[in-house]
């Protein structure tokens, strides 16, 4: 069993991305992750054995089997407020559970988050190769994040929220493994704020999410001001 299956947990669309409003209406938010889910699925589909969705949305659920990916649906956790470490525990709870469903089907995961629309700029087959050999690959995101860990099922504990990266480092090295950080601009960028928007217009060529803020009217131009991008739309 020489396996990889991709994770990806995803959280209800109705709730997705509230940064972005009201920049964004909530149906625009609610295809800005489609369309990211679509370009990241669409690019781990050729090299890994499956692709998993967890999520507790049945619409959701039914984009991801529309998407023609596997769909776990997430139990019921109680527990969603941040823990005293930091830790987010209906995420991690999340992932704990999909891995649980995963470890005797396959040998290493990959878990990723569901906003990183430029992981087909990045040579990820490269990554999924190497953890063959190696027990935890790990790539950071804009501050202190971590966003993507490949890695044995239950292998660490889930520390996702908060500064994770050096969380999911400190106990990989409790574990006595060795972490390989992978750094990646396209990986790290994930999709929160218009200036990340600004980043997709600019680097997206080809991708689902850039042709999708085409059509929203959205444009980019460099600013010398507080923020790097100025992102603006027609009116």
């Amino acid at each position: 069993m020489d396996k990889i299956y991709a994770i990806i947990p995803v959280n209800q669309f109705a709730h997705a991305k509230t940064r972005l409003s009201p920049f964004l209406s909530p149906e625009e938010r609610e295809n800005l992750l489609k369309a990211m889910l679509k370009d990241i699925t669409d690019t781990l589909k050729p090299i890994v054995d499956k692709i998993v969705i967890i999520s507790k949305d049945d619409d959701v659920l039914a984009y991801a089997e529309e998407l023609g990916l596997t769909t776990i649906i997430e139990e019921d956790h109680k527990l969603s407020k941040v823990s005293k470490d930091g830790n987010e525990n209906a995420l991690n709870k999340a992932l704990k559970q999909a891995m649980k469903w995963s470890r005797k089907k396959t040998r290493k995961v990959i878990i990723l988050p569901s906003d990183i629309p430029l992981i087909g700029k990045t040579n990820v087959k490269l990554l999924i190769d190497q953890a063959k050999n190696l027990d935890f690959i790990i790539v950071p995101s804009k501050g202190g994040g971590t966003n993507t860990l490949i890695i044995k099922p239950l292998s660490i504990d889930m520390k996702f929220g908060g500064f994770s990266f050096k969380k999911h480092i400190e106990d990989a090295e409790r574990k006595k493994l060795a972490p390989l950080v992978h750094d990646s601009f396209y990986m790290a960028l994930d999709v929160n704020t218009t200036e990340d928007l600004g980043e997709i217009m600019l680097h997206g060529n080809g991708t689902e999410t850039k042709k999708y803020l085409e059509s929203l009217g959205i444009k980019v131009e460099s600013c010398h001001g507080h923020e790097r991008l100025k992102v603006t739309r027609d009116e």
